[in-house]
């Protein structure tokens, strides 16, 4: 039997594998209670049912005693026990496992199913409840680990555990894992007074789910919506504006809505920042999470350098940075009111046009000098500023602030369309078409910003 906290050495094919994961944070095909759902592939391990595996019961039991107490289908403590000792499968003990690393962290979770896959013989779905999305996927990626490491070594082997989550253990041990799992169920913690009107929820059978790590919850589905965090409610428009600040979380929640919305990844790296733009896809857009006026947002960017870059310009402003999909398209800005669409505004880059004699760099202090250009929002336009993004993107098209643009050559000065940029507005509330009028007010609606 090989202990968990014990490099294993080289590890033979892998026999255990996960094929899928899944999240349900609502009623769904297996149950009403939100779950995880690993599906788990147990390869040659179909062979071996626990009461085929010397003292891998006891050993388990040692590192998770609280499984004693769990019923299975006995419906009294120590079902889970008998079950072991009679043989059943590793994903079943895996659900088992996941549930009681979850309350060991202090979650309060007892739901949980395995059942194999039509078709497809040793491939099991493992469901198992969560209160935290984050601290069950890590539950049950530390479960999988826990029962491929008390496997004979010749057993051994487990693919896929980062489908599930990434691990913050460079080799895994119990006693770390646990308090991984005890440190972030603490930080993510509901509050007193949000914890006491989700458990009034639940008592009147509202369902409920949380949307961030900071006690932002969600009251009932579609038409019936509410939102809290702590005491203040979606009643007023707080909450909606607080959501419309965080870019990846209205991002998420409109693409959960059915609307069109691009795919993004939230980073606290440069490395981390790299990869997801390589999942993603190039060209992307990096942008802090939290910005506004167009502040260390940057498009277009194409290669591992500008990446780099566009990361640390966003982290300028912000801890945490997006990398996003790009859309290729116009800039434009919707306002609606009251479940209607009442103007639409094109957004145009700050430019400069060349006269074949100005350089860049004089050509905006010309555009500066119209009297309707004043700093901040004190006046209708913006004047264009000078700085590291604006010399980074004309480089991008070969241009310099020393160079001389043909006449008649536009010059775009910056990626982004803000007015506090240097932009301009131009009017096409009559040509704005019925989709994208539609797909707006929709939006509005579903923040609750209208």
């Amino acid at each position: 039997m090989n202990n968990p906290e014990i490099e294993p050495g080289l590890q033979p094919a892998q026999t255990l594998r996960v094929q899928e994961v899944a999240v349900y944070r609502g009623p769904h095909l297996y149950s009403r209670t939100k779950m995880v759902r690993i599906q788990l592939d147990l390869g040659s391990l179909e062979q071996y049912p626990t009461n085929l595996l010397p003292g891998f019961v006891d050993a388990l039991l040692k590192h998770v005693p609280g499984l004693r107490e769990h019923g299975c289908s006995y419906g009294e403590p120590g079902g889970l026990v008998l079950r072991m000792e009679e043989g059943t499968w590793l994903g079943h003990v895996a659900e088992h496992v996941a549930i009681e690393l979850q309350n060991m962290a202090g979650a309060d979770v007892a739901r949980g199913k395995t059942r194999s896959v039509t078709n497809m013989p040793g491939v099991y779905n493992v469901m198992f409840e969560y209160e935290n999305e984050d601290v069950g996927l890590l539950a049950g990626r530390f479960a999988m680990e826990l029962v491929n490491f008390l496997l004979p070594i010749e057993l051994q082997g487990l693919a896929g555990a980062d489908m599930i989550a990434p691990s913050p253990l460079a080799l895994f041990a119990m006693p770390e894992a646990l308090r991984v799992l005890r440190a972030m169920h603490s930080e993510i913690a509901f509050g007193p007074t949000t914890a006491s009107i989700v458990r009034e929820a639940e008592a009147r059978s509202i369902p409920w789910r949380r949307l961030d790590n900071s006690s932002l919850v969600q009251l009932g589905y579609g038409k019936h919506i509410k939102r809290i965090r702590a005491s203040c409610s979606s009643l007023t428009s707080e909450i909606a504006a607080e959501i419309a600040s965080d870019k990846e979380l209205t991002n998420r929640l409109l693409i959960e809505a059915g609307l069109p919305a691009p795919l993004g990844t939230v980073v606290s790296s440069v490395e981390e920042a790299v990869e997801a733009a390589r999942t993603i896809g190039l060209p992307v857009v990096i942008k802090p999470v939290d910005g506004n006026h167009g502040r260390g947002v940057n498009i277009g960017l194409s290669s591992q350098s500008e990446v780099e870059w566009g990361f640390e310009q966003a982290r300028a402003h912000s801890s945490q940075v997006l990398v996003e999909q790009q859309f290729v398209g116009g800039d434009h800005r919707i306002l609606v009111i009251g479940g209607r669409l009442v103007a639409a505004a094109k957004r145009v880059p700050a430019q400069v046009v060349g006269d074949g004699r100005g350089t860049i760099a004089q050509l905006i202090d010309r555009k500066n000098e119209d009297p309707r250009r004043g700093n901040g929002h004190e006046s209708a336009l913006t004047r264009i500023s000078i700085d590291e993004c604006l010399i980074h993107y004309i480089a991008r098209s070969g241009y310099t602030l020393a160079s001389v643009p043909e006449w008649g050559n536009p010059v775009m000065l910056l990626p982004t369309a803000n007015l506090s940029t240097g932009g301009t507005a131009i009017d096409c509330t009559e040509d704005i078409h019925p989709d994208n009028a539609l797909i707006a007010c929709r939006a509005a609606l579903f923040l609750a910003l209208t």
